[in-house]
């Protein structure tokens, strides 16, 4: 129920020589561990049906907290027993790598999600070494409302939270409209900005060797 993925990848790689195929899993709300553990077990199924028999380079598994809550190694497990051969990223991973290519240690962290799942979200980084500076979270239980957030809502917020000692804003969820805001937020708060979509396709776009600087869409992608 993800409103934004492929518009955001789309958005970025409209004018490259890239061949781009979705599938949808199935959600289960409310937010939680649970759900989200319950809904990567149909992983390997759902990535069998994408080109079935061909392959592919990179299998994206476009959830941040579903990642968190099962496991990197549990998902890419599922994917390459499907697609044996490709490349395996998810945003919580290709997060924590943009964030260690840019050398940063101190971050805000802006969630979506219900106080539980923020709260996990919150520890993976911890576990990462990652000096958490500030958070806020939207409590929002349904997958689909999150992609219902208006994107100039969502920049009046974050413009509002506490960066005081930060050296980076990490925003969670590739349901909401984050990306599109991004260059804006990081020339108004003065710092760089990442999202679970922007660190996900950029990454994917590293693990297929096309890594050239892409302008409009943060720093990240200019570095």
């Amino acid at each position: 129920s993800d409103y934004m993925i492929e518009k955001d990848f789309i958005n970025v790689i409209k004018d490259k020589n890239i061949d781009f195929f979705v599938n949808r899993i199935e959600c289960f709300n409310p937010l939680t561990s649970e759900n989200l553990i319950k809904m990567s077990e149909k992983v390997t199924d759902v990535t069998k049906d994408i080109l079935p028999g061909e392959k592919i380079d990179c299998v994206v598994y476009a959830c941040t907290s579903g990642t968190i809550a099962a496991g990197y190694e549990s998902i890419k497990t599922k994917i390459n027993r499907a697609k044996p051969e490709a490349e395996v990223t998810t945003p919580s991973t290709a997060s924590i790598k943009a964030l260690k290519k840019l050398n940063i240690n101190k971050i805000a962290i802006f969630t979506p999600y219900p106080k539980k799942l923020n709260d996990e979200v919150i520890d993976f980084f911890k576990k990462e070494n990652f000096q958490i500076t500030s958070n806020s979270y939207f409590d929002i239980a349904s997958d689909i409302d999150i992609g219902k957030v208006d994107s100039n809502y969502l920049y009046d917020v974050l413009t509002k939270m506490d960066l005081k000692g930060a050296e980076a804003l990490f925003i969670s969820c590739t349901a909401l409209p984050a990306l599109s805001i991004i260059d804006k937020l990081e020339k108004k708060i003065g710092k760089i900005v990442l999202s679970s979509n922007q660190a996900l396709i950029w990454e994917t776009l590293d693990k297929i060797g096309i890594n050239k600087p892409i302008k409009g869409f943060g720093k990240l992608f200019t570095n």
